[in-house]
């Protein structure tokens, strides 16, 4: 390593520091026993997330890589693992919220442990792909970060007794009070021969707004992103801006979850199975209207702003009810390519979807009229999620970060309220199952061009 690298470690220490001090942050809100909890399969105990992201550290960067390198636990590799089986045994994802022990206090002491470690590795000479290792590692930290919040309101969501808050909601900041937002409208986009996603050395995003975070992390992209491929688009509509509750609320009022033919077979038969009369975290029995709950306690449904929690059954079934249909991420991606990544973040600490007017959903000076194309709710698509053409996974364990995924799942695009900024990008593919809503997924309808 030549001396011209010493700054990038300093980078790289300090992207580190930020992103860890952020999740602890993002923690400090909740009790020891709200950390424990795991109200359902697909929610995992905050402590949980807090330990698994420190396990990647210590298992693909601190043990390879460090001299001396002792783990904090030797039962940590067992308990932390989440997916990897080339790494090992691990315990089942169902029964996370079944370890009372060890305690929120051996975890906070396990990641100061593998943070005073990183610290010594971070220091010394780096190859590129340790440097590229350590950005994968903050980038997985961040996914874990929204997931900690997506659970956590899950948690917080089964006390019917309390309706507790995770914090309070920040000031008011939408428009000018009695203000309402414009009507939406439909923007014709060319298609013809597009490039679609992302190569290492193309891509723009830095690590949570990490000052001087450096060619790490100003090339990472995850490898679904990529390779970079031509596709052809055919000329197309997308809505302006995102579905709201207040057409949300027509769907129902029509009997949207009611009509069979609106729904794909798999999706009806999951409405009856669940029971769903409305997106998730909606009450519709209160004296005083449509209640839903949020990470800033409960309150009334605004019909304003975008709908939020809805599946993808739900999400396809609304757009056939408009006469519309979703985009697909080729058209999404075309579109958001040009725009900044700026909107409605988890840095906002609004953590809830935003009206079109509030500040900072209106359009920029350069863009043609999309509003909340980043941040707010993650954007069903209709494509499933695949491999790009000439996609390889990463060899040896790393290459089961995404790969293995790659079916029965739906590709969701843009962001969300929880998402750590700096973490999204035009290229980003986020994945879900068709039947999922605990995440803040929404949606933005499209029409073929007439």
């Amino acid at each position: 390593m030549t001396s011209a690298l010493a700054p990038q470690c300093r980078d790289l220490l300090t992207a580190y520091q930020t992103v860890r001090s952020t999740t602890d942050a993002l923690c400090a809100p909740l009790s020891s026993e709200d950390q424990c909890i795991q109200s359902m399969p697909d929610v995992s105990p905050t402590k949980w997330h807090r330990a698994h992201v420190t396990w990647f550290f210590e298992t693909f960067l601190l043990a390879p890589h460090l001299a001396g390198y002792r783990p904090f636990h030797p039962a940590f590799a067992y308990l932390f693992n989440s997916y990897y089986e080339a790494v090992g045994l691990r315990h089942p994802r169902p029964e996370r919220g079944n370890l009372s022990r060890p305690s929120c206090a051996e975890v906070a002491e396990y990641r100061a442990h593998v943070d005073q470690a990183m610290a010594v590795l971070l220091a010394g000479p780096l190859d590129d792909a340790v440097v590229q290792l350590v950005a994968l590692g903050l980038h997985h930290e961040q996914q874990h970060q929204e997931l900690l919040l997506m659970d956590i309101k899950h948690v917080l969501s089964t006390n019917h007794a309390l309706w507790p808050a995770y914090h309070d909601p920040p000031p008011a900041d939408i428009g000018p009070a009695g203000s309402r937002p414009s009507p939406g409208r439909w923007i014709d986009v060319d298609g013809g021969e597009v490039w679609l996603g992302c190569d290492a050395d193309k891509a723009g995003a830095d690590v949570d707004g990490a000052a001087g975070a450096g060619g790490a992390f100003e090339s990472f992209v995850f490898d679904n992103e990529g390779p970079r491929h031509r596709s052809i688009l055919a000329p197309y509509r997308l809505a302006d801006r995102l579905v709201t509750c207040g057409q949300w609320l027509e769907f129902m009022a029509d009997g949207g979850y009611d009509t069979p033919t609106l729904w794909l077979s798999d999706g009806w038969y999951t409405r009856q199975d669940q029971g769903w009369r409305a997106p998730a975290y909606w009450d519709l029995h209160p004296d005083d209207g449509p209640q839903v709950f949020t990470l800033h306690g409960r309150r009334p449904v605004d019909p304003d702003e975008p709908v939020c929690h809805v599946s993808f059954y739900e999400a396809d079934a609304f757009a056939r009810w408009a006469g519309a249909r979703l985009p697909i991420e080729g058209e999404w991606e075309h579109v958001a390519a040009g725009q900044p990544p700026v909107g409605n973040l988890g840095h906002t600490g609004r953590y809830h979807p935003t009206p079109p007017n509030a500040p900072g959903a209106a359009p920029a000076p350069n863009d043609p009229g999309w509003y909340q194309l980043f941040g707010d709710v993650w954007e069903w698509t209709a494509s499933p999620y695949t491999p790009y053409p000439g996609f390889r996974p990463a060899p040896g364990a790393v290459g089961e970060y995404n790969g293995k995924f790659m079916v029965n799942q739906f590709v969701l695009r843009g962001g969300a309220c929880v998402t750590p900024p700096g973490h999204i990008r035009a290229t980003y593919r986020n994945f879900f199952h068709p039947h999922t809503r605990w995440h803040f997924s929404g949606v933005r309808l499209a029409r073929d061009a007439p």
